[in-house]
C-alpha cells in the first residue's frame, strides 16, 4: 500500500450525529485495516443519496458507531485485499454499496467482498458511484417487491431522480411500458431520452387528470409517498401494486380505493434485503451494466470540501436530474 500515507488518509468525518455542520474534513484519519474477506480500494468518486443524510441525522434503522465516514456508494481502484478474497485483486476497477462502518467520503474505504462489484470499463468512476443504491433499489422495487413482468404498465412517480431513472432503464430493458413524472422540462426530456413511453409534469395542476385519461397502471413506484400516495391509489389497476420507495412525512389516504381495486401498497427498504435477494438484485444490475442498458446520469459533481452542500442539495434541490457525486480523484 505504497500510496497510503503512513496509514493515514483524508476524508469527511462525523463525530456527532446532526446537521451538515457535523461533517468535518480531517487529514489524519486512520486508513481502515483489511479483514480476511474484505477489499480496500482507493475512492475516486462517492455517490450521494438521501439515506446518507438520514444516517447523519441518526434517523435511520441502522447507524454506524461514532466517529464514522459518510458515504454508502462509491467507486475506485482496489488497493489491497484480504487473504480469503477470491474475486478481486489490486488494480481492479470496482464500485461498492453499504460498506458498513467505513464510508466513501474519504481517500480509501474498506468493504466486505460481497458488497464490492466489478466496474465495467464503459462506465466512468463518477457513473460507478451512482450505481449502488439507485439501481439496486429500483431493481428490488420492480422485481422483488412488485414482481413486475414484461408487458405490464409501470408508472415511476418521480422519474428524473437517480432511482427513478434507474427504474425507467430497468423497466424498458425488461419489456415494460414505462411512464414517468418529473417537475421540469429538463427532467421530462431526460426521462424521455431513456425510453419512457409517456411523461407527465407533476408540477402541472392537472397532471393527475392527464394520467387518469389513459389506461391505469399495474405497478407504481413512489418516491415521495407523503405527497403522492393518495393520488397513486386512483391510478392503479385492480390487483395492482404500489411500491413505496421514499417518504418524508405522514399521509392520509382513502382505503376505499384499495378495497375497490384490491390493490396493494408495499413498503421496501434496500437495507433489509436478505442475502439471497441481495445476490439476485446485484447480479441483475451488474448484468445490465455489461449489456449496456444501465447508464447512470451524473447531474452535479462536488469536491470533498463541498460534501456538506451535496448533502443539503440531495434533500432540498428541486428538479432532480440524476445522481449527485463527490469527486475525490481525477
Amino acid at each position: 500500500m505504497s500510496s497510503v500515507r503512513a496509514n493515514m488518509m483524508r476524508g469527511v468525518i462525523v463525530r456527532q450525529f446532526g446537521g451538515v455542520e457535523q461533517m468535518k474534513i480531517e487529514n489524519d484519519f486512520p486508513v481502515p485495516s483489511v479483514g480476511d474477506k474484505q477489499v480496500l480500494f482507493k475512492v475516486h468518486a462517492s455517490g450521494i443519496n438521501p439515506v446518507d443524510t438520514y444516517i447523519r441525522q441518526a434517523a435511520f434503522m441502522f447507524l454506524p458507531e461514532l466517529p464514522y465516514i459518510p458515504g454508502i456508494d462509491g467507486a475506485g481502484v482496489v488497493e489491497a485485499v484480504g487473504k480469503d478474497v477470491t474475486l478481486f485483486k489490486p488494480g481492479d476497477r470496482v464500485f461498492s454499496s453499504y460498506n458498513s462502518q467505513f464510508g466513501t467520503l474519504a481517500e480509501f474505504t474498506c468493504a466486505d467482498e460481497s458488497r464490492v462489484f466489478p466496474l465495467d470499463e464503459k462506465l466512468t468512476f463518477l457513473q460507478g458511484a451512482g450505481l449502488g443504491i439507485p439501481y439496486f433499489t429500483a431493481y428490488r422495487a420492480l422485481f422483488q417487491k412488485a414482481h413486475a413482468k414484461k408487458g405490464e404498465r409501470v408508472l415511476v412517480h418521480g422519474a428524473s431522480g437517480a432511482v427513478g431513472l434507474a427504474a425507467v432503464q430497468i423497466g424498458k430493458a425488461h419489456g415494460m411500458y414505462v411512464a414517468g413524472t418529473a417537475g421540469t422540462q429538463e427532467g421530462l426530456d431526460l426521462v424521455t431520452q431513456f425510453g419512457a413511453d409517456e411523461v407527465f409534469n407533476h408540477r402541472d395542476k392537472n397532471y393527475i387528470s392527464q394520467i387518469q385519461s389513459g389506461e391505469k397502471f399495474d405497478v407504481i413506484l413512489e418516491m415521495l409517498a407523503n405527497v403522492n400516495l393518495g393520488k397513486d391509489l386512483t391510478l392503479v389497476k385492480p390487483q395492482g401494486r404500489t411500491i413505496v420507495i421514499g417518504s418524508r412525512g405522514t399521509v392520509s389516504v382513502d382505503p376505499r380505493n384499495l378495497m375497490i381495486t384490491e390493490s396493494s401498497v408495499i413498503g421496501m427498504a434496500l437495507a433489509t434485503a436478505p442475502p439471497d435477494e441481495w445476490d439476485e438484485l446485484t447480479a441483475g444490475v451488474v448484468k445490465g451494466v455489461k449489456a449496456g442498458w444501465v447508464k447512470p446520469v451524473v447531474d452535479k459533481v462536488y469536491t470533498l470540501e463541498e460534501a456538506g452542500k451535496a448533502h443539503y442539495d440531495i434533500i432540498n434541490s428541486k428538479g432532480a436530474k440524476g445522481n449527485l457525486v463527490v469527486k475525490l480523484q481525477d
